[in-house]
């Protein structure tokens, strides 16, 4: 079966889960520290879902090889607009463009929803593929925030990277 983009379902959330941890236990493109249970990854997709926003799985030959979502930026009403990805590939897929093709499937969706800015916040500037899959997307580098996460003993940095989708800031959105 082909690579399929589709809707996360409650099925999906073991290997969303599975997925997730390892770049918790081996990554620095999350500052998580301890892997969220499959309870935990549940309750975010809801969150996720209850905002009418994106959740993605790509899925190939009935095994999930990696998940996208979109949430709000900040909780503040006005940043209603604007939100952040996420975006994370099974050790087994990447290097492959599943990341490119995720991110272009959730930025439609994404502004299918609504929202006019996606903002990455990539954890640490030596994240290399995640940042080459933003640029790859449209993104463009706003700036980095030095050495403001802790993990693996060794100071971060977070890159942030900014995407205008639809008509932006040209219209007003209501």
């Amino acid at each position: 079966m082909p690579l399929a983009i589709r809707p996360c379902t409650e099925a999906d959330i073991a290997a969303v889960t599975a997925i997730y941890a390892h770049h918790v236990l081996h990554g620095t493109g999350t500052f998580e520290t301890e892997p969220p249970s499959p309870s935990d990854m549940a309750a975010r997709r809801t969150d996720v879902l209850s905002r009418n926003l994106p959740y993605l799985v790509a899925e190939e030959d009935g095994k999930v090889l990696g998940f996208a979502y979109c949430n709000w930026f900040k909780p503040r009403p006005a940043y209603r607009f604007s939100a952040e990805d996420s975006i994370y590939v099974s050790e087994s897929a990447r290097g492959k463009g599943l990341g490119a093709k995720l991110l272009a499937a959730l930025s439609q969706a994404a502004e299918a929803a609504g929202v006019r800015k996606l903002i990455a916040v990539i954890g640490d500037s030596a994240n290399a593929g995640s940042i080459g899959v933003h640029r790859s997307q449209g993104f463009s580098h706003v700036g980095v925030l030095k050495d403001c996460g802790w993990k693996f003993g060794e100071w971060r940095d977070v890159v942030l990277m900014e995407k205008v989708l639809g008509e932006g800031s040209t219209t007003r959105p209501e």
